[in-house]
């Protein structure tokens, strides 16, 4: 009691100016945030109520009891807490723009995922201790491993099946102790692609499989796409290979049935990124990236190399390859700085990707510890790609909190939100991954405003032309008017005076 009563007094002491001096101190920064020069109409002022009431009453609880904060918590056992969130509920009705950061096999849900496993014909087996899944008429059509009809496994295994899921799904109860580190973590995750690869070619199986990557994010408010994909080589039970410009063509006509039967979603582009791989295999990726620009100038937009950037080659290793794609006019969206080093020669992949005029980043983590690279990408306006629960699961951040993206935040900075590969860890669409940014990263305060700027820098930083940018830019208002009154209809009775 007695210091309530020494608080007050200092308080009362103090000038009345220094309060307004203050208030006006937090305004103003407040204002250099990502959203804070946004001005809310009356009707989004409504809205805005409703969604603060909601995030201050998760945050108040969270500050009683930190294990109620779900992005203080691994996404594993956050995701719970989060599909409980009126937060987040709000959040997936709202529409988000567009994904500009995923990876072609890894960009459905786990559960439709998991699904493909009883298709007919596909079979399994183990190599070198690693799961590998393929369709075949019949096993005898390759004599490299010894394959088993999987249905006839989780017939003569009940076990199998449970095994199964915990190869194609990095989730585990207790992921400190099952991934150590963030080696374990990636190469996990790196067998899981290579034991799912062949199940997500076969050529009937990727049109169904790419039709929902589209479905699903149109279900969560996703107008566009922009993915990285290495155009993998796709085959028939007959034998038959499709080459990868190819697929290419498999890609255009799945996204051209969608649009038929969706006409509000606005369609998809392909960002050509091959793994960062020895000079022979890169020389041959070279070659498809010039053929696939040349011959496909509207769908192929850009170029990039994938890989855990901590064990692979840097991008200065490759430059003279990356110069030849320049000269051609190829635009570049690197991945870059997905990394907790600090002057090594992943961090350095920062430099390199500004050096080469890359479009956006992927990831851009170690950002904060690069000051000029953080005033160029300020100044050329190059969006960062944002991935929250990627950057969780896969071991740069425990605590959402701690995120770097929350100082590119309050200082206003380019960026978009992205998901990555939401098939390995159970989220879906955008929406999860925009709940973490928005109560995780951003701070108490950041508000719809923040939402409303996020969901237009997706288009804003996409590959689209300047007229396709307005017309999506319309559509999407339109689509935002609708989700305001939606809003306001449903929640009406809960807006706070």
């Amino acid at each position: 009691m007695r210091y309530g009563v020494v608080f007050v007094l200092l308080v009362l002491s103090v000038r009345g100016d220094y309060w307004a001096d203050r208030d006006a101190f937090i305004k103003e920064e407040a204002s250099e945030t990502v959203g804070g020069s946004i001005k809310l109409s009356e009707k989004e002022e409504k809205v805005n109520r409703i969604l603060m009431q909601y995030k201050f009453r998760e945050m108040d609880a969270a500050f009683q009891n930190s294990r109620n904060f779900a992005p203080g918590q691994h996404f594993f056992q956050a995701r719970r807490l989060i599909e409980k969130s009126e937060v987040f509920r709000l959040i997936q009705t709202m529409p988000k723009g567009a994904l500009l950061h995923g990876h072609d096999l890894c960009l459905v849900s786990s559960d439709y995922f998991y699904a493909l496993t009883y298709k007919e014909n596909l079979y399994a087996c183990s190599s070198n201790g690693n799961l590998r899944l393929k369709f075949f008429e019949n096993g005898r059509q390759d004599d490299t491993c010894n394959w088993n009809l999987l249905n006839v496994l989780r017939i003569i295994d009940p076990s199998y099946d449970r095994w199964l899921r915990s190869q194609i799904n990095l989730y585990t109860a207790h992921p400190k102790q099952r991934y150590p580190n963030i080696n374990d973590v990636w190469g996990t995750f790196q067998n899981m692609i290579f034991a799912v690869v062949d199940l997500l070619t076969y050529r009937p199986v990727f049109e169904d499989y790419f039709y929902q990557v589209l479905k699903d994010l149109y279900d969560d408010n996703v107008m566009y796409m922009e993915f990285r994909g290495f155009l993998p080589r796709l085959y028939e039970l007959n034998g038959t290979i499709y080459q990868p410009l190819e697929t290419i063509r498999f890609y255009e006509d799945t996204i051209a049935k969608f649009k038929r039967d969706h006409p509000r979603f606005l369609g998809a582009r392909l960002i050509y990124a091959p793994h960062k791989d020895d000079n022979a295999t890169i020389q041959s990726s070279i070659a498809v990236a010039k053929a696939a620009r040349k011959n496909h100038p509207d769908f192929v937009i850009g170029f990039d190399l994938v890989g855990q950037e901590d064990t692979r080659f840097p991008i200065i290793a490759y430059l003279n390859e990356l110069k030849e794609l320049q000269a051609m006019g190829m635009d570049f969206f690197f991945h870059a700085g997905e990394t907790n080093w600090f002057e090594t020669k992943t961090d350095f992949n920062l430099i390199d990707a500004i050096l080469l005029g890359t479009r956006r980043i992927g990831h851009g983590y170690a950002i904060t510890k690069h000051p000029k690279v953080m005033k160029i990408v300020k100044e050329r306006q190059i969006a960062i790609e944002v991935c929250p629960i990627s950057n969780q699961v896969l071991m740069l951040v425990d605590d959402m909190r701690n995120h770097p993206a929350a100082t590119l935040m309050a200082h206003g900075f380019p960026i978009v939100i992205s998901n990555d590969d939401p098939t390995f860890w159970g989220a879906k669409g955008l929406s999860h991954d925009f709940y973490m940014a928005f109560m995780g990263i951003a701070g108490r305060t950041d508000d719809l405003r923040l939402l409303k700027q996020l969901a237009l820098n997706s288009l804003t930083y996409s590959a689209l032309s300047k007229d396709e940018k307005d017309a999506a830019i319309a559509v999407w208002e339109k689509e935002w008017e609708s989700f305001i009154d939606a809003t306001i209809s449903r929640h009406g009775n809960e807006i706070p005076h």
